[in-house]
């Protein structure tokens, strides 16, 4: 019933008749991870009528729908109202047609949004049109005006796509998928992806580094120096926080991603527990917070939204240390260092 034989179908001879048009040159429009243009009303209105698809097909526009079937051959095959489309093996995403990207690529994408420009209509057996739709051709124009243009700093959109002990996944713009590594997800440590993320979720992200095309996120930048943090909370309250190590000396407790704090340790504290904890003291001068451990106990967390303390669209430095003597950590383009305070104004003149 959804077997398609595209070989077949594009020499013309057997099934298919090929119909093709000449489409105009591609309007510029914004590049955002799979998914983001299902519910748009114009993405819905072009997908429900042939005519839509046709039109689209002329202007250059890139639209998505929902793949239900990858066919024995590995096609796609694409819900558009009450027609199907199909997104030849070769087109399922850029990489599959020289060996580069494994087909998993391709069969992962059931049952999930797949962005796609419309590059053909076939005249099947029954007189019925068939659109031929193309990820890899809206993969690379993404490539070409959106992401080749990204420089290290900048800070975009991203959409989880799945969770790693290294890092996690992130789909950058139309099916196109970047690493966060583990480190650069928060200041606090964490041992998974899992306790930040989950599948799905949208979150901003900073370009870190570019090498040979390939692009590593960072995200820690984002959640707050740890004096931005640190207001966030008062002596004599009792907050909420997670175990994130248990030393000899105490227990360090992450209040938030990016801030955590000193707890005396006793009997029973695990890393990993949830904990009730009171606030003893703040001290900004030593980047220090006193806390002590009221409750602690095991319990799943499901992850919640990040909080964002930078809203902006390019970082050049960021500075997680307050604003005093010591040491700073800086980024730069290719990581982090650290440096004496001294050291700042020569690497990053402040305007």
């Amino acid at each position: 019933m959804h077997s398609y034989n595209v070989r077949k179908a594009v020499s013309g001879k057997q099934i298919f008749n090929i119909i093709r048009t000449k489409g105009m040159k591609p309007k510029m429009i914004e590049y955002y991870p799979e998914g983001k243009l299902m519910s748009k009303p114009e993405n819905k209105f072009q997908i429900s009528s042939l005519q839509g698809l046709m039109d689209a097909q002329q202007e250059g526009t890139m639209l998505e729908a929902r793949a239900i079937v990858c066919d024995s051959s590995h096609n796609l095959i694409v819900e558009l109202g009450s027609i199907r489309g199909i997104i030849p093996r070769e087109e399922g995403a850029i990489g599959i047609k020289e060996g580069t990207v494994r087909d998993i690529a391709i069969i992962s994408r059931v049952n999930k949004p797949v962005c796609f420009i419309v590059e053909d209509f076939m005249k099947g057996s029954d007189g019925n049109l068939i659109p031929i739709l193309s990820r890899r051709a809206a993969q690379e124009r993404c490539m070409q005006n959106y992401i080749n243009k990204l420089i290290p700093g900048d800070i975009i959109n991203a959409k989880i796509t799945h969770l790693d002990s290294f890092g996690a996944f992130a789909d950058i713009g139309c099916g196109i998928v970047s690493l966060l590594p583990i480190d650069s997800i928060s200041v606090s440590r964490i041992d998974h992806p899992k306790e930040r993320f989950s599948v799905g979720m949208d979150i901003r992200t900073i370009i870190k580094n570019k090498d040979n095309g390939r692009i590593t996120l960072s995200h820690k930048e984002l959640l707050g120096t740890w004096e931005e943090n640190a207001e966030q909370f008062s002596i004599g309250e009792t907050v909420a926080g997670v175990v994130r190590s248990v030393e000899d000396y105490g227990a360090f407790v992450e209040l938030a991603p990016n801030l955590a704090g000193l707890a005396e340790t006793h009997a029973n504290i695990e890393v990993g527990q949830q904990a009730s904890v009171y606030i003893k003291n703040i001290i900004p001068s030593r980047m220090k917070i006193k806390l002590i451990i009221i409750d602690a106990f095991m319990s799943d967390r499901t992850p919640t939204l990040p909080e964002y303390f930078y809203q902006g669209t390019h970082i050049d430095r960021f500075q997680y240390s307050a604003q005093s003597p010591g040491r700073v950590l800086v980024r730069r383009e290719r990581g982090c260092r650290m440096f004496r305070e001294s050291q700042i104004s020569r690497l990053h003149p402040e305007p």
